[in-house]
């Protein structure tokens, strides 16, 4: 009697993701700065659409990053990771299926990040992304060589993000930019930088941001916002948004807030 063949592997890089930011549908995820598989996991098993792991401002080392990749990709949660520039070869070689980019402000830069994110190709076309195939991203070899290369290129997401005044005013020209996939405004950033602290509610940081989804959107790419309500959801998808996100430490803190207030409440009677 023959043994069962086993199942294919999956390859490291989901490439879900690129399918869904040149879709139509609207896209919800949720940013995760707590260096957390388990938190991961919750993510993919609450059901949003993907998880943006964040190295900007959250706690994970890289080692963390990349366990954190792999329980996305073993729940099926297509995964980014928002990282400084100086990591940026380190996290694609984890498998990423997309990376986000803080404080791109020009044409240029992004032009700059695409020869970064993309591996070089024949006769001088692709990037500049240092090649090697002994990498998570490439299966530890077993899925290396030039369809590794075509995958990563085709495949993953590069997102752009749009945080200071001038950068709105040229959302749309780094939206236009070809390899750049889609182009998310970071409203708090965009409020301090604008004078208005953390108050990004405000009427002219709220006036900047419908300019810049509206610009990102007339260049036909996908344009994403920080919302953390159904409202703010609703009024960004009015101005052309389509990838939304929350963060995880805002619902648990609200939640615990919630279970605190009620346990108090409790035992008054």
């Amino acid at each position: 009697m023959s043994a069962t063949p086993a199942a294919h592997p999956h390859h490291p890089i989901d490439d879900r993701l690129m399918q869904m930011i040149r879709g139509q549908q609207r896209l919800r995820g949720i940013f995760n700065g707590l260096p957390s598989p388990a938190i991961v996991e919750m993510c993919a098993y609450a059901g949003f659409d993907f998880l943006i792991i964040d190295n900007e401002h959250g706690s994970a080392d890289l080692s963390m990053t990349e366990h954190q990749l792999r329980a996305a990709r073993a729940s099926g949660l297509p995964a980014l990771v928002r990282c400084l520039e100086h990591d940026l070869a380190r996290v694609l070689d984890m498998g990423a299926s997309g990376v986000q980019l803080p404080m791109v402000e020009s044409a240029e830069h992004a032009s700059d990040l695409v020869q970064r994110v993309r591996y070089p190709l024949p006769g001088g076309q692709g990037g500049r992304r240092g090649s090697a195939f002994s990498t998570r991203a490439a299966g530890y070899g077993a899925f290396g060589g030039p369809a590794h290369t075509q995958r990563s290129n085709e495949h993953i997401v590069l997102v752009a993000m749009v945080e200071t005044p001038q950068a709105v005013e040229q959302a749309g020209a780094i939206a236009a930019v070809p390899g750049i996939d889609a182009v998310f405004v970071g409203p708090n950033d965009l409020a301090h930088a604008m004078g208005h602290e953390n108050r990004y509610g405000d009427a002219p940081v709220q006036a900047a941001i419908e300019r810049a989804l509206r610009a990102v959107q007339a260049q036909g790419k996908c344009a994403g916002v920080l919302a953390l309500t159904p409202e703010e959801e609703e009024r960004y998808a009015a101005w052309g948004g389509r990838y939304f996100a929350t963060v995880t430490t805002a619902l648990i803190t609200r939640a615990f807030q919630q279970a605190a207030r009620q346990g108090r409440a409790e035992l008054q009677y």
